[in-house]
């Protein structure tokens, strides 16, 4: 049987897990599913910039990732959630240019496969982007 743990990031991971219950990464073996993360600092606060936003929820998939032994070079797959108005009827290039630059910065040339979904909600109002991976531990080796 594969060993289950549970990892809960320091700070953010920490007041997210007293408040609603849930951890942040689980690992079964050598597999890793996160739960979303947001990009908010340790007092849960969003940055006005959308581009801070989406590079501190890059940093905050980096940091739950790393409570069960995996990095960013371990991820084949992300799901993104993009904030946009009723009726739009696409995610913005602002959102794309950071998510593409952010891929290029932290997996070190693997291209895992990605699945971008247009929103009307989040959850803390100000939050604009989510962004929950699996991971293979090894598989960036």
């Amino acid at each position: 049987m594969s060993t289950v743990t549970f990892g809960i990031a320091a700070g953010f991971g920490e007041k997210l897990h007293q408040a609603w219950g849930y951890s942040g990464a689980v690992r079964v073996g050598d597999r890793v599913e996160i739960s979303g993360q947001a990009g908010v600092d340790d007092d849960l606060v969003v940055p006005e910039s959308l581009e801070d936003e989406i590079v501190l929820a890059f940093d905050n998939v980096e940091r739950t990732l790393a409570t069960v032994g995996a990095t960013w070079r371990d991820v084949i797959h992300v799901n993104s959630y993009h904030k946009v108005a009723p009726g739009d009827d696409a995610i913005g290039d602002d959102h794309n240019r950071v998510m593409a630059d952010q891929f290029r910065r932290r997996l070190g040339g693997r291209a895992p496969i990605w699945t971008e979904t247009g929103v009307t909600v989040l959850g803390l109002a100000a939050m604009r982007i989510e962004i929950r991976v699996t991971a293979i531990v090894g598989a960036g080796a």
